[in-house]
């Protein structure tokens, strides 16, 4: 009799034992497929894992598979290795991992209606729009990249911006094309994807290409999804999820902007999709090439530090490709002896002025969205506190709304103070929408662009105003993030950005990088054709090290100091770490089952030597929707003496009885500690 193991979406270790169909006999061509299967009451949709013959007695018990589904090529062996490696790491139900990766229609017993995308069927590249000359830098790189062969190496290019990254990753894909292969491109954010899908469809019109992300509807995803697995879509991009679509004939990884936060995922199977794009390229033995033009520090470790093997190959994209084009004038305005007008300072003002007057375009950006973070009562000291959350209400005054950023929760905004009846409640500080509210005061002619969450929900919506931008339909644009990277405005020739001291202090030890490579990104949108740009960075500390290696450019120098600081004090990449975290409605039901897990740790025979534990603490922000949270860090010179631990550790946090409704999860390599 035949027993079969079927790996489900079910948060338990191990696969689950079924027999065959009745009448059916499974060969090896059946692993990798989907099958339908009895679960308690309900119908599952589960991966075939194995397949193995036992005696009928043993079989007895066991429940037969409802179904497999044969509407779909099987899934390959390489994309069962890299869901294992997935799974081991991160230390994740495999089950779990499998079935997370694929498109939620393929998780249903009723399979996509199959239909043929646009630009899917060719596999050979047909020369679209003409390409640019390349500079003598961009030659170089690809000269170095394509004379190390179709094997396995690891390329970080560091290139500033509008050095032109995407022109390397296009003639890369051409080479890959004409050799018969696959291509797939990541990159962290849906907002980015337009515009590089413009640019791939422009130079490879007649060669298939697939996008995934999560704003596509279910039915587009699975019918991408299946063109990348049967090799009709020849160059896929998308976001991180799309590191695990199945793909015959890949022969190249690229991931842009690979310093991003957004490639860790923060719920669920919490992976990295870079450093899982990097497992890939190895086992698949192919090139895979890293561009940013803030690397993170572990990259620029890895291609860098002279004391240990240099696992990346570095390359370096000095200058801007664009015949004209230079790199922005970056000053730094003392707002200590500036009086500021609305937050505003004069210089900023005056710059504004004078890219109207010129027909250009300006961008302020200010990290956070709303009209203000807080609404205040000076009278008696209220401020408007989310009660579900240890964090305050965001003012949206544009519709009247106080918002929680982190639940949800909202309600209107009151006429006056719910404690004592004072009517002059104050917002104070600023967001993005205040800041667009000062600026058409300054400038009543102005055409104002705010985009941020609130303003642009879906890729349709950013589209549309990426689409103005272009158009120059808007003189200036108010932003959060979502414009600091990746975009190219031809008319964007001045910077001012608003609100950046308060990451100099923040507790997170990741701050000052993140802050030096949002500035340095935000920076570079500004005169990135033939008009020469400047970028005004409006602060109180003009004097911080950040700041002027920022108006110098340059990275190297600062990412160096960084490292020296992160290796004296033993911070990663010179340590490895896990987050234990849990949550419950009492912060001490979280707090004792975590003390509760350090205990387990003296279980875990000798793994825990060179092993770190800390003592559990509330998480910064300590309660969210109701929900009270604490974490334990556990950290280690050593990644493979960190992974011992965890082996081990995780099967004995497994037997703590714990208190209803608690929640925990193991997070490895977190990026927010």
């Amino acid at each position: 009799m035949q027993i079969i193991q079927v790996a489900l979406d079910i948060p338990l270790d191990h696969f689950f034992d079924y027999r065959a169909p009745d009448g059916e006999i499974l060969t090896q061509d059946d692993l990798g497929r989907r099958a339908r299967v009895p679960f308690g009451t309900k119908m599952r949709i589960g991966v075939i894992a194995g397949i193995s013959e036992k005696e009928d007695s043993l079989c007895d018990p066991l429940r037969p598979i409802d179904m497999v589904l044969r509407d779909l090529a099987s899934l390959p062996s390489d994309w069962f290795g890299l869901c294992a490696f997935c799974a081991g790491y991160y230390h994740a139900p495999l089950g779990e991992v499998m079935l997370s990766t694929l498109p939620a229609a393929l998780r249903r017993s009723t399979p996509p209606k199959s239909r043929r995308e646009r630009n899917i069927p060719s596999k050979a590249p047909a020369f679209g729009a003409a390409p640019p000359e390349l500079t003598l830098e961009q030659r170089d790189i690809l000269e170095k990249i394509t004379g190390a062969g179709s094997g396995f190496k690891t390329w970080l290019l560091h290139g500033v911006t509008g050095s032109g990254k995407t022109e390397i990753y296009l003639r890369l894909i051409e080479r890959v094309l004409s050799e018969g292969r696959q291509t797939l491109l990541l990159t962290p954010e849906i907002n980015l994807t337009p515009q590089l899908e413009s640019r791939i469809r422009e130079r490879f019109p007649d060669v298939g290409f697939a996008c995934l992300h999560s704003e596509l509807s279910e039915a587009a995803r699975a019918r991408n999804w299946c063109a990348a697995m049967s090799g009709q879509a020849r160059v896929v991009l998308g976001t991180r999820l799309a590191v695990f679509t199945p793909l015959p004939e890949l022969g190249l990884i690229v991931v842009d902007e690979e310093h991003d936060a957004s490639f860790k995922q923060q719920d669920g199977v919490r992976y990295s999709a870079r450093d899982l794009a990097v497992f890939r390229a190895s086992e698949r033995k192919i090139p895979i090439v890293l561009g940013s033009a803030t690397p993170s520090l572990e990259s620029w470790a890895n291609a860098t530090d002279a004391s240990a093997p240099r696992r990346y190959a570095l390359l370096s994209l000095r200058a801007r490709a664009a015949e004209k084009a230079r790199l922005p004038l970056v000053q730094r305005i003392d707002t200590r002896k500036e009086k500021l007008r609305d937050g505003l300072s004069g210089a900023l003002l005056a710059g504004i002025e004078k890219r109207l007057e010129n027909g250009e375009q300006s961008l302020i950006f200010l990290n956070r969205r709303g009209y203000a973070p807080v609404l205040v009562c000076a009278y008696c000291g209220w401020v408007s506190h989310c009660e579900r959350c240890s964090a305050n209400l965001v003012v949206h005054l544009a519709d009247r709304r106080l918002r929680c950023h982190h639940c949800g929760f909202e309600q209107g905004v009151p006429r006056a103070c719910p404690v004592c009846g004072n009517q002059d409640v104050q917002p104070l500080g600023r967001g993005t929408q205040r800041v667009e509210a000062a600026l058409a005061e300054c400038f009543p002619q102005a055409r104002i662009l705010r985009i941020d969450r609130d303003s642009a929900r879906s890729r349709k919506q950013w589209e549309a105003f990426s689409e103005r931008i272009i158009a120059r339909d808007a003189d200036i644009l108010v932003g959060t993030q979502m414009l600091a990277k990746g975009h190219d405005f031809p008319g964007l020739t001045l910077v001012g950005v608003l609100g950046a001291d308060a990451a100099l202090f923040s507790a997170d030890w990741r701050a000052p990088e993140r802050l030096f490579a949002q500035l340095m990104q935000v920076a570079g949108r500004a005169g990135r054709a033939n008009l020469p740009g400047e970028v005004l960075i409006q602060t109180q500390f003009p004097d911080d090290p950040l700041y002027a290696a920022l108006a110098r450019q340059d990275f190297p120098s600062f990412a160096d100091h960084l490292l020296e600081e992160r290796r004296q004090a033993g911070f990663p990449p010179y340590a490895y770490q896990a987050l234990l975290r849990a949550e419950a409605s009492l912060m001490a039901d979280a707090l004792a089952f975590l003390s509760a897990a350090k205990e387990r740790v003296a279980l875990c025979e000798n793994a825990a030597e060179n092993v770190f534990v800390y003592d559990p603490i509330p998480m910064r922000l300590a309660r969210r929707a109701n929900r009270d949270r604490a974490q334990l860090l556990v950290e280690s010179p050593s990644r493979r003496a960190l992974q011992s631990l965890l082996r081990l550790w995780r099967v004995a946090i497994g037997t703590i009885k714990v208190s209803r409704g608690l929640r925990w999860h193991l997070e490895v390599d977190p990026q927010e500690v």
